[in-house]
């Protein structure tokens, strides 16, 4: 209802009525319109909705071609888990290269922001569109690494975080990885 249009002249206060009965008279014909429409009703597990190409739920952790574990534990994951729902211990094997002894994630807690596989500098960590994680019970809800890691390359299948790093392991030394160049002699720069 228009303010303006209601002072003390009684050809206004007219005019606001009629356009006040007007809008409550659409609203009620919408609502009417709508009653004599079926719904849509999905029924879920036995129809299951096709999901948009970019969603996020369930999160697994990925394998390199050569079929060693990407984590290299660096804690980037849990450090920036808005919810603090994932924990890891790092250890490191004879030729360098370094792991996690344990990974572990409580679903229960986690929000899937994607937040985590954004941190992850070698593509270990990836969501998947795999929603279902319902349980009666919540400690079955903690998935620890054996759970998690699965036996492909994910959305990155050719990438090895070993063979572009620039950290000395059994692949190569320094200046011996993809498009690295040798390192610089800091001594032949000086004057």
């Amino acid at each position: 209802m228009r303010v303006d249009l209601i002072d003390k002249e009684p050809s206004n206060r007219v005019l606001a009525f009629w356009e006040g009965t007007k809008a409550i008279a659409q609203g009620f014909a919408t609502t009417f319109r709508h009653l004599f429409v079926r719904p849509i009703t999905e029924e879920y597990p036995e129809v299951k909705r096709v999901l948009p190409a970019r969603t996020r739920a369930r999160i697994v952790l990925t394998r390199d071609p050569d079929g060693n574990e990407r984590c290299v534990a660096c804690y980037l994951c849990s450090g920036v888990c808005p919810v603090s729902c994932i924990s890891m211990q790092s250890a490191e094997r004879a030729d360098g290269r370094r792991f996690a002894a344990w990974f572990r994630i409580n679903f229960a807690r986690c929000i899937y922001c994607g937040l985590c596989e954004e941190a992850c500098p070698t593509s270990a960590i990836q969501l998947t569109p795999m929603f279902e994680t319902c349980e009666r019970e919540i400690l079955t809800l903690v998935y620890e690494k054996e759970d998690l890691l699965v036996d492909h390359g994910g959305k990155d299948p050719d990438y090895n975080f070993y063979k572009h790093a620039g950290i000395v392991t059994a692949i190569g030394g320094k200046g011996e990885h993809i498009n690295e160049e040798p390192p610089v002699n800091v001594r032949s720069n000086l004057p």
